[in-house]
């Protein structure tokens, strides 16, 4: 990979991290209006460079579902009484029926539906994922979780993109231009971050809580991008089409994010 294209990708992931850890500091009763436009921003980003990547049968229908779940999972996300996470499962599940019915509808399609499954996953589930943060807002000391772990996946994803650039050593596989040296330093440097964010917070938050929330939310983010990187790697040694240079490279974070989501949810309930 090209060290600039490399430091790009990385500045991608920096700035995402940085927009969704801000845009969170303005949610609050009867003011998620400018959260929910900005996450529903990034799902129809992640949908568009998910369909483009994975050219699922009924590509416009899986499209059209995944934008369609990432609106109703924005609407439940806000107005759901109490605010937990089963709408959102449930709108998942709707989806991805809908999804996988949509694909049967035409002869052609249906020949592709089983080896296609998992981008169709990926791109409903993917769209439901980042509302969790909507929900994390309504809870108790959940925006402070969304500092700790965003901040967390940001920089690990960045830092790791950075090292890459320079020394992509030791190589983890050779189609791939990335090495253990950046995966691991990510992960490590975006723990520390959260260590220090969390000697910042108030209680029940601690350096060591925090730095394990972010530890988890750092590797979950990392090793969701080096996941993408793998299949990319796969579809291009098959023969299949890849999608553009722009939509190849900016999956990985987008992915990352979208992992890193739900996992900050699970943090604040079992940690917290």
């Amino acid at each position: 990979m090209r060290r600039s294209l490399a430091l790009a990708v990385a500045g991608f992931a920096a700035l995402l991290g940085m927009g969704l850890v801000l845009a969170a500091q303005t949610s609050g009763p009867g003011h998620r209006l400018p959260f929910t436009a900005v996450i529903l921003g990034v799902q129809a980003l992640s949908v568009l460079t998910w369909t483009m990547a994975f050219r699922p049968p009924a590509l416009m229908t899986v499209a059209g579902v995944g934008a369609v779940a990432a609106i109703a999972a924005d609407t439940v996300a806000v107005r759901s009484d109490p605010a937990r996470l089963m709408p959102l499962v449930q709108v998942l599940l709707v989806g991805l029926v809908a999804a996988v019915v949509g694909q049967f509808v035409r002869r052609a399609d249906r020949a592709q539906v089983l080896e296609s499954l998992r981008g169709t996953m990926l791109i409903v589930a993917g769209s439901v994922a980042f509302p969790t943060m909507i929900v994390l807002t309504r809870i108790p000391m959940g925006t402070q979780v969304i500092t700790v772990c965003l901040a967390a996946a940001g920089v690990a994803l960045a830092v790791a993109r950075i090292t890459d650039a320079f020394v992509a050593w030791p190589r983890l596989a050779p189609q791939v231009p990335r090495g253990a040296v950046g995966v691991v330093g990510g992960a490590m440097i975006g723990t520390m971050v959260s260590a220090f964010l969390g000697s910042y917070l108030v209680t029940p938050f601690t350096p060591t809580r925090a730095a394990i929330m972010g530890l988890v939310a750092a590797v979950v983010a990392v090793l969701a991008d080096l996941a993408v990187g793998f299949a990319e790697a796969g579809r291009e040694m098959a023969g299949e089409p890849t999608p553009g240079w722009a939509i190849q490279h900016i999956q990985g974070p987008l992915t990352g994010f979208a992992l890193a989501a739900p996992a900050a949810y699970v943090l604040c309930k079992l940690v917290l």
